[in-house]
């Protein structure tokens, strides 16, 4: 069995007035600094100067980049049910027949696949959760275009 012994320590038997009080010292402000305006020598100046503009046109020839790809969508209009996953398959843009591509779902109602890849006409069809395939004929998507579809299954 363990004790804990407390040891009190006796309260100052001083009077109030008697004991030192700690009064904290007023905070002291920070001297503002001054800024003073330094001039250049002409001679620096006209240098100075003339050097912006030579690198100016380096940096405008440095920042024209090609234009971006255009963006080939295609949307999807279908509530397939919870838990439930729509996917896209075809040729063309990184597409297969074979194994299918995720779509994005963006609203409760509504899957989109959006790609920069497309460089000729892409031919796809939905999947319900990379199984089951959706009725109708193959759809098609030209580059820069935005198919908007309602599948039925």
């Amino acid at each position: 069995m363990y004790y804990v012994m407390a040891i009190k320590k006796k309260a100052s038997s001083a009077p109030v007035s008697a004991r030192k009080q700690v009064v904290p010292a007023p905070a002291k402000k920070a001297p503002a600094k001054k800024t003073v305006a330094v001039k250049k020598p002409v001679a620096a100046q006209k240098t100075a100067a003339a050097k912006p503009a030579k690198s100016a046109g380096k940096t405008a020839a440095a920042k024209s980049v090609a234009p971006a790809a255009p963006v080939t969508a295609v949307l999807a209009r279908i509530d397939i049910g919870w838990g439930n996953r729509l996917y896209l398959r075809g040729s063309g843009a990184g597409l297969s027949w074979d194994v299918g591509l995720p779509m994005e779902c963006s609203k409760d109602d509504e899957w989109y696949w959006k790609t920069t890849k497309a460089k000729e006409t892409v031919t796809f069809k939905f999947l319900k959760n990379d199984e089951r395939w959706a009725t109708g004929e193959d759809l098609t998507v030209e580059p820069g275009k935005t198919s908007v579809s309602s599948p039925q299954f």
